[in-house]
């Protein structure tokens, strides 16, 4: 999925780290979303959580979007038309519908519920996406993962993975990146992470062992979720800090709960990240526009969009500015 923000905002962000705190110390953090619309007078809207002010990363996560359940006939359903990426990857997770997607790797792959689609932008890649007639209604996240710098220009790749749900005492989990509830993800990622569905019957609660040196982010999909000692509402994003081995789930409600819940450890490299680009400095931002701009081959092509594809926005009449996460208390 593309940022198609009118005014793309430019930002310089890292996870600030000083050390791990007491796993008796609760603290979670919680970012609400803002709405996005996807294009123009019928285009679908998501709600983003990720990246803003308060927070830019939780691990390499730096990017979702949260959207749906959308009745297509009304809202025209997602027509992502062919956009570049640099520096992440993308990881696409659906809870209904289905998408069609085209990269100029030469993948054409369907996004289906349950089903992980994970590609690799590294030094460039493009791709479109589009939910197909088959879809009545779509709903789902598109998350993004900042490439460490040893990696950020690896070549480009795309993996599909279709996990199988591990069932516990009230809850069933899809995990498709990482390791959660004893289950292994095979996708290949290039900093450690974890990505997984959580479904929670009414009232059911369960208590996860994680990584202690991960730091969590929780996005609620429907129910309201107690996150440690956190109530979280349906679109809120939940973010609780690195040094805790283990993470309690509630759900509140009548109504069976889903979530996703993120995690990976501090990315403590600085990034730049503007429209569909992530760098290190203002000038890879630049560079990487104007290979769009120019049809460069760093892009690469494919066929079967019909359609232009999407140009790149002004970029800011200043020098990137740096941002980050605040201090870790």
């Amino acid at each position: 999925m593309s940022s198609l923000d009118a005014e793309s905002v430019a930002e310089r962000c890292g996870s600030l780290v000083d050390g791990q705190r007491s796993p008796e110390v609760s603290q979670i953090e919680v970012l609400s979303p803002r709405d996005v619309p996807l294009g123009g007078p019928r285009a679908m809207t998501v709600r983003r959580t990720l990246p803003q002010r308060s927070r830019t990363l939780i691990g390499a996560w730096c990017f979702a979007d949260h959207y749906g359940p959308d009745d297509v006939a009304e809202t025209g359903g997602m027509d992502v038309a062919p956009h570049p990426h640099t520096g992440l990857q993308t990881v696409s997770w659906l809870f209904s519908g289905e998408i069609e997607h085209r990269d100029s790797l030469g993948s054409h792959a369907f996004v289906r519920p349950g089903e992980l689609n994970l590609m690799t932008g590294g030094y460039g890649i493009s791709h479109s996406e589009v939910s197909t007639s088959r879809t009545t209604i779509l709903h789902g996240v598109q998350l993004w993962v900042a490439l460490p710098e040893e990696h950020r220009h690896a070549e480009r790749d795309f993996q599909h993975y279709a996990p199988e749900p591990v069932g516990m005492r009230g809850a069933e989990i899809r995990v498709f990146l990482g390791s959660l509830a004893g289950h292994d993800s095979p996708v290949r990622t290039f900093t450690p992470l974890l990505g997984a569905e959580v479904i929670l019957e009414p009232h059911a609660a369960v208590t996860l062992a994680v990584n202690p040196g991960f730091e969590h982010g929780l996005l609620v999909d429907h129910g309201d979720v107690r996150m440690t000692d956190t109530l979280l509402h349906p679109a809120e994003l939940g973010y609780a800090q690195a040094g805790t081995g283990t993470l309690t789930l509630a759900n509140e409600s009548d109504k069976t709960a889903r979530m996703v819940l993120l995690g990976g450890p501090p990315f403590e490299e600085e990034i730049v990240m503007w429209w569909n680009f992530i760098g290190r400095s203002h000038e890879d931002i630049v560079r990487a526009r104007e290979d769009w701009a120019n049809s460069s081959d760093r892009f690469g092509a494919f066929e079967g969009y019909s359609g232009d594809r999407l140009p790149a926005p002004a970029l800011p009449n200043a020098i990137i500015a740096p941002r980050g996460n605040p201090p870790r208390r």
